[in-house]
């Protein structure tokens, strides 16, 4: 009989410095898809899956339950487009 060990969650990665000389935009379009990427996450851990479901209210309640700063509407439409692709 096998025995499921789960374990414990693990810390994140360390951060490591962004690549100098790249023009703004390239930075904010970074940042923005890290967001996203975190948004999305949690929204998959309440049980959010469907982009119907996480409306701009909703998805910036979770940013704000998970200390992130409150989102733009392009952010959340970010959000709602990766829900479609991640499934």
């Amino acid at each position: 009989m096998a025995v499921a060990v789960l374990s414990a969650p693990k810390s994140p990665l360390p951060r490591k410095p962004l690549p100098a000389g790249r023009p703004r935009a390239w930075y904010v379009a970074h940042n923005r898809r890290l967001k996203t990427m975190r948004l999305v996450i949690a929204l998959l851990d309440a049980g959010v899956y469907e982009p119907a479901q996480a409306g701009n209210q909703r998805i910036r309640d979770t940013a704000e339950r998970i200390g992130v700063h409150q989102p733009s509407d392009t952010t959340c439409r970010m959000v709602r487009t990766l829900l479609v692709y991640g499934r």
